[in-house]
């Protein structure tokens, strides 16, 4: 899914994938487990305890990266009071906490890095007792942070933002609020990166490894038209969301920038039974997946703190292994810095060649802040069956192009636009089951 003719930009790439710090992550994560709890319900005015202090932390935090690329981040609280849910019953300030680098010549399009502030124990309204939450979701927070670090001192085409989201537990609130936000702001969302748990290596399956991850991602688009799901019924894209599409792009930059890291791409929206916030990305329409440990550890989630018949419950930070949460965020970095550095997904892209032997795509000319950015764009093509593209064909700077003796009945298609450096954006397939958006 990428030139084999990058130049500087995939050096860059792997600077970036090895200068993210376990050390770092640590140092954050045991920082976010001192403030005792960080349930959403939880103290607001106290500076040592609680989801207020935290919060006040991570946005100093982004304000000292930003002071050290010389204000490069707009960092500020994003915040709507809810109330009446079964979860949070009377009103109370959900407050996030974003960072927000904008690109330099297409700001308006944005690639999404998230973790989750808010802690819980066994009882989910429980606010009062010490919930650690050192795996979840301490590490993903602290992965936002170091990501910020490492590719601020970078600069971008398009913009990247971090985020530390708050009332996940309580229903995925600050996904729901920052998603809807974006929608009203016009934001052209083209990923989204949830990291939900990426520091526990050993699972409740007596299984240790911390060379895998999952993603997982929905397969088709939950504002799907009826008219568009018969289409899909007769031309495919169950597979190919943009989502799925975006889980295959991540998938191919492990294979290429992260040492000892293999993705397993997941064809479901979450577990079973369970929530994330990419979910409210979804539900908005945009491109968004879950990135997450592989083996979980059911006893050192959602626990009271305690010790039952020798097995030792809750969510501690020697649950964490900070090497391994220092991958996973190498990972999203890399591929935050490769889609940034690319063009935008095409738009608009459609296919023909019913009853013929060829197989012709098209899509719409790049918008005029990427003209100077784009070189051309790359068709991709696969097996029906087979989870990850397998041919591809760089077609040059065009806006339609045949691939000849190529059955349109046998493969599934998708196009990739390409930069002058040779990265590449998302694969997108035709036609609205695949659509990135505009």
């Amino acid at each position: 899914m990428f030139s084999d003719d990058l130049r500087g930009d995939e050096q860059q790439l792997h600077n970036i994938a090895a200068s993210v710090s376990s050390e770092r992550i640590e140092r954050d994560i045991r920082k976010l487990v001192s403030f005792g709890t960080r349930h959403t319900l939880s103290e607001t005015e106290s500076d040592t305890r609680g989801i207020g202090a935290a919060r006040r932390w991570i946005k100093a935090e982004f304000e000292r990266i930003s002071a050290k690329c010389g204000g490069c981040l707009e960092v500020r609280f994003q915040s709507d009071v809810v109330e009446g849910e079964k979860r949070i019953p009377d009103a109370t300030e959900v407050v996030s906490v974003i960072a927000v680098q904008k690109g330099q010549t297409d700001p308006g399009r944005y690639v999404v890095m998230s973790g989750d502030i808010d802690s819980r124990v066994s009882d989910v309204m429980d606010a009062v007792s010490d919930a650690p939450g050192a795996n979840d979701n301490a590490s993903g927070v602290a992965g936002a942070l170091e990501a910020a670090r490492v590719l601020t001192q970078y600069q971008f085409h398009g913009s990247v933002v971090y985020a530390a989201l708050a009332g996940e537990e309580q229903g995925l609130f600050g996904g729901k609020i920052m998603a809807r936000k974006a929608k009203e702001d016009g934001w052209r969302v083209k990923a989204v990166l949830n990291n939900d748990m990426i520091g526990n290596i050993s699972g409740i399956n007596g299984v240790t490894n911390n060379t895998t991850a999952r993603l997982f991602s929905e397969g088709t688009r939950k504002t799907e038209t009826a008219e568009e799901a018969r289409i899909r019924r007769f031309t495919g894209g169950e597979v190919d969301s943009p989502s799925r599409n975006l889980a295959r792009y991540i998938d191919q930059i492990a294979d290429r920038y992260i040492p000892n890291l293999n993705t397993m791409m997941i064809y479901r929206l979450d577990r079973f039974g369970r929530g994330g916030h990419h979910r409210p990305f979804n539900d908005e329409g945009f491109a968004a997946i879950r990135i997450m440990e592989t083996n979980e550890h059911y006893d050192r989630q959602h626990q009271d703190l305690r010790t039952e018949n020798g097995t030792e419950y809750g969510d501690t930070l020697s649950g964490v292994d900070f090497d391994y949460a220092a991958k996973l965020t190498a990972l999203n970095a890399v591929s935050l810095a490769s889609m940034a550095w690319a063009p935008g997904p095409p738009s608009n892209v459609e296919i023909k060649g019913a009853v013929k032997p060829s197989t012709t795509l098209s899509w719409a000319p790049v918008r005029d802040s990427e003209k100077e950015l784009i070189r051309g764009y790359r068709i991709y093509w696969r097996y029906t069956d087979q989870p990850q593209w397998q041919f591809s064909r760089y077609v040059g700077n065009v806006k339609e192009f045949t691939l000849e003796n190529v059955v349109i009945d046998n493969y599934f298609f998708g196009v990739a636009s390409v930069a002058k450096n040779g990265l590449e954006s998302p694969v997108v397939f035709p036609g609205a089951a695949g659509s990135f958006g505009e």
